[in-house]
């Protein structure tokens, strides 16, 4: 059992409270993490530490083509990753999870410093879609296996699936966000910032550090079984 104290409002009723409660913690909490990691990891697809590997593409990424209109499913990752704290209710428990989300955070850049990876460019004209080309300038892809957008959306979901449940906001809730991780992973690939092994890893890295953070007994710890 986990010894950590889960906070819960009374009702439903209070789920707007519980929103709101330390929101200046949380937003600026939020972009603070958000900002050191970027420094670290723009630093290390800035200047590799090695020779840079390139991921080999494999019969799902000849399968999905490039599709533009995933883009906001991709950049919806930073609203998505903020969900699960603003659904809790006090400042250690936010506190708590930001340790716990720095795991696959860390992990991945241990990775991309020991092994600089990338994938392929893709043979297609950024030009014409300048919303991505945006994106190709600030992120280029490199840093690419595992992939820490979808390591870090698939945390998040196993995350925030037992707070839905915690608060009791119902199955459409939980269905949506499972749908949106999904479509998060599936975006990585459309907008050809990952390969298909590149998504399988950071899949992996996202269940194995739920685990290894203690999903399961902090689940339980609120009276739920972590099952989706």
């Amino acid at each position: 059992m986990n010894s950590e104290v889960i906070s819960k409002p009374p009702a439903r009723s209070s789920v707007v409270a519980t929103v709101m409660a330390h929101f200046w913690f949380k937003m600026f909490g939020t972009m603070g993490f958000t900002l050191v990691f970027f420094v670290a990891y723009l630093y290390l697809l800035r200047h590799p530490a090695a020779a840079v590997s390139i991921i080999p593409a494999t019969a799902p990424d000849r399968l999905i083509g490039f599709q533009p209109w995933a883009l906001p499913v991709y950049l919806s990752l930073w609203a998505y990753v903020s969900l699960p704290t603003v659904l809790m209710l006090s400042r250690s428990e936010i506190v708590s999870y930001g340790v716990k989300v720095a795991v696959p955070c860390l992990a991945g850049l241990a990775v991309f410093y020991f092994w600089p990876n990338a994938i392929a460019p893709a043979d297609i004209d950024w030009r014409l879609y300048p919303g991505v080309a945006f994106l190709k300038n600030v992120d280029t892809a490199g840093n690419a296996f595992p992939s820490l957008h979808v390591a870090t959306a698939v945390f998040s979901a196993l995350w925030l699936h037992w707070r839905l449940r915690l608060l009791q906001l119902g199955r459409p809730l939980q269905w949506l966000n499972i749908l949106w991780c999904v479509a998060i992973a599936y975006s990585t690939m459309a907008v050809k910032q990952h390969v298909a092994l590149d998504v399988i890893a950071g899949t992996l890295l996202g269940l194995g550090s739920a685990w290894l953070t203690g999903l399961k007994a902090h689940a339980q710890g609120a009276g739920l079984r972590p099952t989706l």
